[in-house]
């Protein structure tokens, strides 16, 4: 794999220069706004839980991960977008079937494992190797984003389990999901409408994901002690 062979996916960039994707770009302010706010808050209600400032950290990575994919636009810097990405979801889901389904921490390793396995599997089937979907504009329907299927799964089953079981986190894993579901729509659509559209719509994806992590982010701060089980 050529780790600096150049990238070019999304509908913004024209060429190869560092601001050629301006809105993609500045866009992944909004995660560092949520890591921010997340922090803040943590701070303000003395919570001092390991899990929960690994998903905070995550959150910032995220921003600045993404940040170097749309700017330098080359294979090492998709990794460095992807991976603090599915890091985020492994450690939540983790977090989450503690806090919102209750299962006993004894059995988490096992979960822990089985989702690192998955997302591993995400991650090679992607690259595949040679990772010609990162250098080349992706030519399926849904333009690359089947690959956050298990993301949506997993946001879908905490919205219904924390609704039926009246967790005080419902509200914002459910107005985190609904953020999610139209970012995907907006991932999705976005080399399809460069002929009416050439800024694309990936910068959406980027604002509405960063709403979402602020959602999943202040829920697990504000809702700890309630949603915490015995």
């Amino acid at each position: 794999m050529d780790w600096t062979q150049a990238v070019d996916i999304y509908c913004e960039r024209t060429d190869a220069s560092f601001w050629a994707e301006p809105l993609n770009a500045i866009s992944n302010a909004m995660f560092l706004l949520a890591a921010l706010w997340a922090a803040r808050t943590a701070v303000a209600q003395n919570r001092r839980e390991a899990d929960l400032w690994i998903l905070i950290t995550l959150a910032g990575l995220i921003g600045i991960g993404s940040f170097l994919f749309h700017t330098f636009a080359q294979v090492w810097s998709a990794f460095a977008d992807t991976i603090p990405i599915w890091s985020f979801v492994a450690v939540f889901v983790f977090v989450a079937i503690r806090r919102i389904g209750g299962v006993n921490p004894g059995k988490l390793t096992i979960i822990f494992l089985a989702i690192a396995a998955v997302i591993t599997v995400v991650v090679l089937a992607a690259s595949d190797g040679s990772a010609p979907e990162l250098t080349e504009p992706r030519r399926d329907p849904l333009n690359g984003s089947g690959q956050y299927a298990p993301a949506v799964i997993a946001l879908i089953v905490f919205s219904i389990l924390s609704w039926r079981r009246s967790s005080p986190m419902a509200p914002w894993v459910i107005a985190a999901t609904l953020a999610f579901l139209v970012s995907l729509c907006a991932r999705t659509v976005d080399m399809a409408i460069c002929n009416s559209f050439p800024a694309g719509t990936h910068f959406i994806w980027h604002g509405l994901n960063g709403v979402m992590i602020a959602m999943l982010l202040q829920g697990l701060i504000r809702t700890l002690d309630a949603s915490d089980p015995a």
